[in-house]
């Protein structure tokens, strides 16, 4: 028999909370699709942040998550496309581009690019 784990949702764009019980291994997003809650997503490969979340309390296994880097990871986000149950979890949906900033705005706003020259960290 399958083990399942109580995963909660804070989805704060809506004002809803909702709960499943989602299989241990189980993609949450697709577990929470198929049980009725579409949850927001786009690419479901780990490598944008529209699934992003924080996590209040429990441990997810995103290991496939590469749009989030250890950094963030280490400071509880995570995405739900890839996240894996593994336990109780309860997390909270954060905006997409709060967390695309956190990611990926230290690339940007650094002047142009210009060709045949190393980059900062190079």
């Amino acid at each position: 028999m399958t083990r399942s784990h109580p995963i909660t949702i804070h989805w704060r764009q809506t004002g809803r909370v909702i709960r499943h019980e989602v299989p241990e291994g189980d993609y949450i997003l697709r577990s929470f699709e198929q049980q009725g809650d579409a949850l927001p997503f786009s690419c479901r490969n780990g490598c944008c942040t529209a699934c992003a979340v924080r996590v209040l309390s429990g441990e997810i296994d995103q290991r496939e998550a590469l749009g989030l880097s250890r950094e963030l990871r280490g400071r509880g986000y995570g995405l739900l496309c890839v996240a894996r149950a593994t336990g109780p979890l309860e997390v909270e949906t954060q905006d997409e581009d709060e967390v695309y900033e956190l990611q990926f705005g230290r690339h940007f706003g650094r002047g142009k690019v210009r060709p045949g020259l190393p980059l900062d960290d190079e």
